[in-house]
């Protein structure tokens, strides 16, 4: 099974774009509101605050008294350090795979979407097609939260939602949310000589990470189960530590990071609460040396989790359109939880896997890509949501 010759030329396009998270992704945005554009539909574009970065939101069949997103992100993670065998930008096409950062995570389907569009255009389905493509997906979905905000002030309802994220064309029904948090411990310097005038910043905050870690292993050892996930219960983990400026002085300042995994069904704000209550416990012994002291923590991520019906018609359509029976759960987070919190049922399919997602050598089979393709023709022949 092979995609037509237009939706591989159009992921190649995209693919050959540089758009990691730290760049614009204009060029991106750009080249597809042009497409767009020579087919007389208008895009609205939505920016970031320096207007470097933007969000496109289409809609083909305008009139139609509804729409179905099909959406997608446009940026990618960055290949700094990997061992590539391909250039990670050269979109390369070899042994039925499409080579390339973004290949599978997810310009492949952004690719093969826009491709389809005079066909959405054509169509008598009684919805219309809205194509949503965002920026900052992948450093806390960012850019999607302006995208939803200014389609609910145009008066946009849309009757559902298709991410295209890499699930191997397995409709998915659940993911877990991921929260990122820093937290800044103050303490007070001195001569290592003299620790009883000092508050140790960087032992404080090593006593809230060992916090952290008795709440992981409760999550392991008493969270209900979610049977589907790979890993079935809640997770913490602390990715960075920086703290100390020398052996022999007693460190002011520590800093560290950690984010949460929390399943559909677990309650993460009672999480960071109990954080902080561990952080809030140790302040006055350390105000009693330095008033100064203390912990504060800032929000760097929050994605919600996300959770769809099996039988839900969404669910029962994306399943139909893929010819899968199943359904399946998902580890990584997605834009899904933003745009079911804003009322609209959403479903998570598209072409690739993740485990090729982020990796060196980064692909996709021409065969999803193809599957892909023929899930959009569905749903441009669709006569109904279900």
């Amino acid at each position: 099974m092979q995609p037509s010759e237009n939706a591989l030329a159009q992921a190649r396009t995209l693919v050959q774009m540089n758009t990691v998270s730290a760049r614009s992704n204009l060029e991106l945005i750009h080249y597809v509101r042009d497409e767009l554009r020579a087919l007389g539909v208008a895009s609205r574009l939505t920016y970031n605050a320096d207007r470097s970065k933007a969000n496109l939101f289409a809609t083909l069949g305008e009139g139609k008294p509804a729409g179905v997103i099909v959406s997608g992100h446009t940026d990618t993670v960055p290949w700094d350090g990997q061992a590539w065998s391909v250039e990670p930008l050269s979109a390369t096409v070899k042994d039925g795979r499409l080579w390339g950062r973004g290949a599978a995570d997810m310009k492949g389907f952004i690719g093969v979407a826009l491709a389809q569009a005079q066909r959405f255009l054509d169509s008598d389905a009684p919805f219309a097609v809205h194509f949503a493509f965002s920026y900052d997906e992948e450093v806390g979905c960012f850019g999607v939260r302006e995208l939803i905000a200014d389609m609910r002030e145009a008066g946009i309802a849309p009757l559902a939602c298709i991410i295209g994220e890499p699930t191997g064309m397995v409709p998915a029904i659940a993911h877990k949310g991921v929260r990122r948090w820093r937290c800044c411990v103050r303490g007070k310097e001195a001569h290592s000589s003299l620790t009883p005038q000092s508050v140790n910043a960087i032992e404080m905050a090593a006593r809230v990470i060992g916090a952290l870690r008795d709440m992981a292993e409760r999550f392991e050892r008493e969270e209900p189960r979610y049977p589907g996930f790979d890993v079935p219960f809640s997770t913490v983990s602390v990715g960075q530590f920086h703290g100390g400026i020398a052996d022999n002085v007693v460190p002011r300042d520590a800093e560290f990071r950690y984010e949460f995994r929390d399943l559909p069904t677990a309650d993460a704000a009672a999480m960071q609460r109990e954080v902080e209550a561990a952080a809030a416990a140790l302040q006055p012994a350390m105000q009693r040396v330095a008033p100064e002291a203390g912990f504060r923590f800032e929000p760097i991520c929050d994605v919600p989790s996300f959770l769809a019906e099996a039988d839900a018609p969404l669910t029962r359509m994306a399943q139909r359109l893929s010819g899968e029976a199943r359904t399946t759960l998902v580890a990584f987070g997605t834009e899904a939880g933003l745009f079911k919190a804003a009322g609209i049922p959403t479903v998570v399919c598209g072409p690739g896997e993740i485990a090729q997602a982020h990796q060196p050598d980064e692909y996709v089979t021409l065969e999803q890509l193809a599957r892909s393709e023929r899930f959009l023709q569905g749903l441009a022949q669709s006569r109904a949501i279900g």
